[in-house]
């Protein structure tokens, strides 16, 4: 008989509360978070500027602000990444995960060659010579779509584009061969062609090389084109969780519904987009209740008073108190 048993999770979060240090009180930015994701699989996180993103990601790698303060679990193929001494820590950031960062200029010393930041981790990490390293680089330079990746090598990064170097970062990245890559708002400073190409470069090198991707972004459209699902982050909680293909046509929280409304489209002429209305509020912002009450169509008492908890809904897992009356309310519509 063929085992249908499905993999464990490469990482798995339960319950991630995350507090930054403030005079008067600790501030909560991310609010009982639950994640997995599996070896392989690609799962956006999607949500306006602070709304937690890249908070999620800063505790996966223990890269939290001094003074922060998180609670919850947090494993990475079955180890406690909270209990990891320094060691440990060391060897997870630098041969488990890896990070591909929005600015890759604020990450690359301005002043070295391209081949001294791609071949230094390896030679100093894993014992490679110096010869070897820099044949790993050409390679993985020209995997990623890098042209004359030897004459590349040797220029400086005021030499290349913006788009050639995400695809520097990104060559740096599996050059340490990862299980995870963490992309944080990998192309938003990149124009739409360029954004398209290195969107398409980690897409083909996860699949190829089976790694797990976790994809940060804004922007909807994007994460439902990157990604096999897609989680919803609302003030430091995520608000719905759903495969990609599926988000289109049954998206169920209204937070997520007024995502899918305000996005243009060049099949209308001249309509006026449906903005959410307010202004998005961060987790030490919110009450007792719902974070998106202040701006749901849908609120009711209930919905203010008391948390709503992440439960399945149709296929996925929706946070709202009213999910069922608003589905069917717009059913019989």
């Amino acid at each position: 008989m063929t085992d249908t048993t499905p993999p464990p999770p490469l990482l798995e979060i339960a319950g991630l509360t995350v507090h930054l240090a403030a005079q008067d009180t600790p501030r909560p930015v991310l609010d009982g978070i639950d994640l997995t994701l599996a070896p392989g699989e690609a799962l956006g996180l999607v949500g306006e500027s602070g709304s937690g993103k890249s908070m999620t990601v800063r505790a996966v790698t223990r890269l939290l602000p001094t003074g922060a303060r998180s609670e919850g679990v947090l494993r990475f193929e079955g180890q406690d990444v909270g209990a990891m001494d320094a060691a440990a820590l060391r060897r997870y950031r630098d041969n488990r995960v890896g990070m591909v960062f929005q600015d890759p200029r604020a990450h690359i010393n301005p002043v070295r060659r391209i081949g001294s930041f791609l071949t230094e981790a390896l030679v100093r990490n894993r014992g490679v010579s110096r010869k070897q390293a820099q044949a790993r680089a050409e390679a993985v330079l020209a995997d990623v779509g890098i042209d004359d990746p030897a004459r590349r090598l040797r220029q400086y990064p005021h030499e290349l584009s913006g788009g050639m170097l995400q695809r520097v970062m990104i060559a740096s990245v599996l050059l340490a061969e990862p299980r995870l890559i963490l992309a944080d708002e990998p192309t938003t400073a990149l124009d739409v062609t360029i954004q398209a190409e290195v969107v398409g470069i980690l897409d083909r090198l996860r699949r190829e090389r089976g790694i797990g991707m976790v994809f940060i972004t804004h922007d909807l459209d994007l994460a439902l084109a990157v990604c096999g699902r897609v989680a919803v982050m609302y003030a430091g909680r995520i608000v719905e969780i759903r495969a990609a293909d599926e988000l289109h046509h049954r998206a169920s929280h209204p937070y997520t519904l007024g995502l899918l409304g305000s996005r243009p489209s060049i099949d209308a002429r001249m309509e006026r987009l449906d903005a959410i209305p307010g202004r998005p509020v961060s987790a030490f912002e919110t009450g007792p209740g719902c974070a998106f009450a202040d701006r749901c169509a849908h609120v009711q008492d209930i919905c203010r008073r008391s948390r709503p908890e992440l439960l399945p809904f149709q296929d996925g897992l929706v946070r709202c108190h009213r999910i069922a009356d608003i589905c069917a309310q717009e059913a019989s519509a």
